[in-house]
Formats: structure tokens, C-alpha cells, sequence
């Protein structure tokens, strides 16, 4: 049976996820902004969420509706038999959001849809599901146009770039799927060395190593689809049970280094924990020093935009002397910078030969290609 999901990503990542979910059986798959609707039965859905490594959520659509305030949004929620959907012992989540909607308040809306799934269920067998905000067993959501809405259940449960593998609790200023959209955005090839000289936690090699093993991002997690009655634990494991195949038995050459020793043990936890340990290489060393690891080869960072690096006057000065080590460095290398600092071409004093537009949440960002060929990326 042929079910419509909706599956959001990082914006900047919806032509790739699409091609993505394409690939892992998705049909109709069709990009727009924040994400990538598309049509299968649940075993594509099982896979979009065990495979994917862009998308951030897999949204299933339950109900559309149109409504003109909050009253219609309560009825067309309350027209949905959700006891079909869920059980009653199930906690509950509702996440309401909206684009050129008339409601003037979201927190009211999403008050609104609460109460009607959940007078549904008193209706229905005279009972109600509890609400937890903070880890609920089913997230609904609705999505509200000007005048027409849909209701959809979240499939993910947690959102999708947390793969079970990162060491401590805080979050990472690269979310994984992210990161997955830098390496493939890259055009690196898995012969080429892979080169992180500000790793941080080491994402982007951990999910450059998971991809070129054909390692399933998910496979570490669990998944809110396993708590909804459509679920079919046979037709889950058969899914599970999907070997990968690397994409090359060539010996990946995946490097990293940082200059924040505190930075670099949760780099190492996070290798190991991931499971990729053999396959990537951290050292503490400074960028503006360290020589190239290779000849030649792909570098991609994420540099702490005023985190790590403190002010922008503080960024004024190190640009330059990135500029200058890559020259001297990296020829040879294509290098590649994911910042909101949309400064950082002029005071490198580098002309990019790509930027791609993202977003690193609601942060607008670029992702800069430098070509590094001695002597002609100077800008005048």
C-alpha cells in the first residue's frame, strides 16, 4: 500500500536528499524548500530512515485539510481517528508550524491540536494520552498554509542526525546529517585523502568514513515508527537485516586535527563510538602550521565562526593567515569551508571557485570551494 511521506532536511540539501531517497526505493520524490515529499509502502520508509544520511525527520501524512482559524484547525484535527494511528498508552507531542498562516498564535494552534487528539481518544474509548514535551513515544505535526493544512506522524522519533554515537550530551555545532551534505557536496572521491584541520568532534570524518563503508547512519537507534500500530516488526528486520557494501576496499586516507586538545578526546570518543576508529586519524596541531597530509586531496571544514575563534575583529586577523598557510601548504587541494562569516573569501584574500548556499539551522551560511593552485587564487 502506498503511503505519502514527507521527509525534512537542512536547507540547501533538498536536490540531494531527493536523489538520495530516490535511490532507496522513494517514489515521486520531489523537492522544495526544507525537505522532499514522496510517495512508497513502509518498507521505503523503514529504509529512508535506517539509510538516510541527509534527511532530519521522515514524516508520514495522515490527513489534509483546509481551515480558516483556530475552531476549523480543532475540528479537521478531531476528524482524524488517531486511535487507529497510536495507542492511548503512548505519550504524547504535538509540533505545530506554519507559513503565511491566519492564526496569530502558533502556542494556541498547537494547544488546539493537542486537545482534539486527544478528545478523540477520550471520545473514542474514553481515555487520553498523557503529554511529555521532552522524549514523547509519537510526535504529530501539523503544517499550515493560508488556508489548507496536513497532519503527518513522525516516523524518526528522534531526529534522524542523532545516529546513537556521539560521546557527551551537549549539541554539536555540525549536526550529522549536515556534515554527510558537506562530504558529498565536496565531489570527494574515496580514493582522494579527506582532510578536517578543525575537526571539533570530528563529524564530518565519521560520516565520511560511515559513507564510504556503506555504514547505515541508523543502525545505533531506534525509531518512532516501531511505537505506531502500522508497524511490523518482520518488515522491520527484513530492513534491518540490509547489508551495505563499501564503496570502496581501497584504504581510506581520512585525517583530522585540532588545536583544542579538550576538543580532540570527544573527537576520539566519538571515532570509537562510531566505530570508524581504523579508518580515521586525529592529531592536535594548529591549521596555520600543520603541513598537508598528502599531496593532494579534499579539505572540508567548519570553522568555530566566533565560537572558538572569539570576535569578528579576532576572525579579521586569522583569515588572512588561513589564506596565506593554504597557499603555502595546500596546493594541489580543493578546500572547502562551511562559515556564516560570508567575509572570509575577501580576507583570505582567495577567490572561491563554487559557494553553495545552507543553513545551519535558521543560520545562513555558505560553503566555499577554494581551488589551491600556487599563485593564481590571489585576488587583486
Amino acid at each position: 500500500m502506498t503511503e505519502r511521506f514527507f521527509a525534512t532536511a537542512p536547507r540547501g540539501l533538498e536536490a540531494l536528499l531527493a536523489a538520495e531517497l530516490s535511490a532507496l526505493g522513494a517514489k515521486d520524490a520531489s523537492a522544495v524548500p526544507g525537505g522532499v515529499a514522496f510517495a512508497g509502502g513502509w518498507e521505503t520508509c523503514h529504509r529512508a530512515n535506517l539509510w538516510s544520511r541527509l534527511a532530519s525527520r521522515v514524516l508520514w501524512r495522515v490527513g489534509e485539510f483546509e481551515y480558516r482559524d483556530e475552531a476549523g484547525l480543532y475540528e479537521a484535527a478531531r476528524g482524524i481517528d488517531w486511535t487507529r494511528h497510536f495507542a492511548v498508552e503512548r505519550t504524547l507531542r504535538v509540533n505545530v508550524s506554519a507559513t503565511k498562516s491566519p492564526l496569530k498564535s502558533l502556542d494556541f494552534a498547537t494547544l488546539r491540536v493537542k486537545d482534539a487528539v486527544c478528545d478523540r481518544f477520550r471520545d473514542k474509548i474514553g481515555r487520553r494520552p498523557d503529554v511529555d514535551r521532552a522524549s514523547p513515544d509519537v510526535r504529530v505535526h501539523a503544517f499550515l498554509e493560508a488556508a489548507h493544512g496536513a497532519f503527518y506522524l513522525d516516523t524518526s522519533g528522534e531526529p534522524l542526525f542523532k545516529r546513537g554515537w556521539r560521546a557527551g550530551a551537549g549539541e554539536a555545532p555540525l549536526r550529522e546529517n549536515l556534515a554527510a551534505g558537506l562530504v558529498m557536496l565536496s565531489g570527494w572521491k574515496l580514493e582522494e585523502p579527506l582532510f578536517d584541520p578543525m575537526c571539533g568532534g570530528a563529524t564530518i570524518l565519521i560520516e565520511a568514513a560511515a559513507l564510504a563503508r556503506g555504514r547505515a547512519p541508523g543502525a545505533k537507534r531506534a525509531f518512532g515508527f516501531e511505537k505506531l500500530k502500522a508497524f511490523d516488526a518482520a518488515l522491520w528486520n527484513k530492513v534491518r537485516n540490509e547489508k551495505g557494501e563499501p564503496r570502496s576496499n581501497a584504504p581510506l586516507q581520512l585525517f583530522g586535527s585540532d588545536n583544542d586538545p579538550r576538543v580532540l578526546v570527544d573527537a576520539k570518543r566519538n571515532i570509537a563510538a562510531a566505530g570508524v576508529d581504523r579508518w580515521v586519524k586525529v592529531e592536535r596541531a594548529d591549521v596555520l602550521e600543520r603541513p598537508a597530509p598528502a599531496p593532494a586531496g579534499v579539505m572540508i571544514a567548519n570553522p568555530p565562526y566566533g565560537e572558538r575563534l572569539g570576535s569578528k575583529d579576532d576572525l579579521a586577523a586569522f583569515y588572512p593567515r588561513l589564506g596565506s598557510a593554504l597557499k603555502k601548504n595546500y596546493a594541489g587541494w580543493r578546500c572547502h569551508f562551511f562559515t556564516a562569516d560570508q567575509r572570509m573569501p575577501k580576507l583570505m584574500r582567495l577567490q572561491p571557485s563554487r559557494k553553495t548556499p545552507l543553513y545551519n539551522g535558521a543560520l545562513e551560511c555558505r560553503f566555499y570551494e577554494f581551488r589551491m593552485v600556487a599563485g593564481s587564487n590571489r585576488k587583486d
